[in-house]
């Protein structure tokens, strides 16, 4: 992993006699969207309103470009930004009066605002909405302009919570590619639900459930977490069920079609199953036309995990 933005260490939190998270660690690369996933209460929001300082910790720190949050976090917020999952608008400002506001408030050198202002509303598409009030917007317009308020200081690390929460198909396509661009060039910590999303955007994934982290890796690393233990063929003669149900390591099949040319087969997991099954229709003449070995879905890594987590 390349030198990272965030470092997350020994990171734990008790609300009263409850410990709402223990001794997550992570780190954040200087580029690319790492998504946090957990379930609702397992501790996500906990832990990223202490990263972004509106929480101060129990035990452990929290380190961004080396600052440590707790102990200058001044600084170590001027290279970060934040959207809420409801965006910090005023509506009764327009556009432009708003991002100006936003870059006092993160300190920004007065003659760099000006510039800072256009770039970023260039880079989020609202150029064109410069002078109209907030309240005028639409959903999608809005969100862009949270997402403008959070990066318009160039901060090296930006937190994005529910980005896409309650817009619609279009416009969430067009905040994923705004988050992907974004991404080329800053670290961004997206907290999503939609498991969807984390798999269209994110490279890497940090999982907290109960208030423990139970799984941090690649997307590819979280995609094969279960071995997958189904597979689909189609064939051109197709046989019986039972005679592909005999094939060794097949546990059942079924149709899948309504002309019973496709089926779905369940298997023990023994990876040479599927030649055994190519061989067995060479030999009977089924003319085997498709095979596809079928991945397992977020939603049921997810569920797996969650459980497991749960288990005493």
């Amino acid at each position: 992993m390349e030198k990272a933005i965030v470092k997350v260490e020994n990171l734990s939190h008790r609300y009263s006699m409850q410990w709402a998270i223990k001794d997550i660690h992570f780190e954040i690369a200087q580029k690319g969207i790492l998504g946090l996933l957990g379930s609702n209460g397992a501790g996500k929001s906990t832990t990223m309103n202490i990263i972004c300082g509106v929480l101060n910790q129990t035990q452990g720190d929290v380190f961004i470009d080396g600052i440590n949050t707790k102990e200058n976090p001044v600084e170590a917020r001027k290279n970060m930004g934040f959207l809420p999952q409801k965006p910090p608008l005023y509506g009764d400002l327009n556009v432009d009066e708003y991002l100006t506001y936003s870059a006092k408030l993160r300190l920004m050198d007065k003659r760099e605002i000006k510039n800072a202002l256009e770039e970023v509303k260039e880079k989020c598409g609202i150029s064109h909405f410069s002078r109209r009030l907030i309240r005028n917007l639409s959903g999608g317009y809005q969100q862009r302009l949270g997402i403008a308020q959070a990066i318009i200081h160039h901060p090296k690390f930006i937190v994005l919570d529910e980005p896409t929460n309650g817009l619609d198909p279009n416009q969430i396509l067009e905040i994923r590619h705004l988050i992907a661009d974004i991404a080329k060039d800053h670290a961004v910590l997206l907290s999503t639900h939609i498991l969807s999303e984390v798999q269209a955007v994110c490279d890497q994934i940090v999982m907290i459930e109960n208030g423990s982290l139970i799984f941090s890796g690649t997307i590819d690393d979280f995609d094969n977490y279960l071995q997958p233990n189904t597979f689909t063929a189609s064939f051109l003669h197709p046989p019986v069920i039972d005679d592909l149900e005999a094939i060794p390591g097949i546990l059942q099949v079924e149709s899948i079609s309504d002309f019973a040319s496709r089926y779905r087969f369940f298997f023990d997991g023994d990876p040479d199953v599927t030649a055994r099954v190519v061989k067995e229709s060479v030999a009977r003449g089924w003319t085997l036309t498709e095979i596809t070995l079928e991945k397992t879905s977020m939603d049921e890594i997810f569920a797996e995990l969650s459980n497991k987590a749960r288990k005493p």
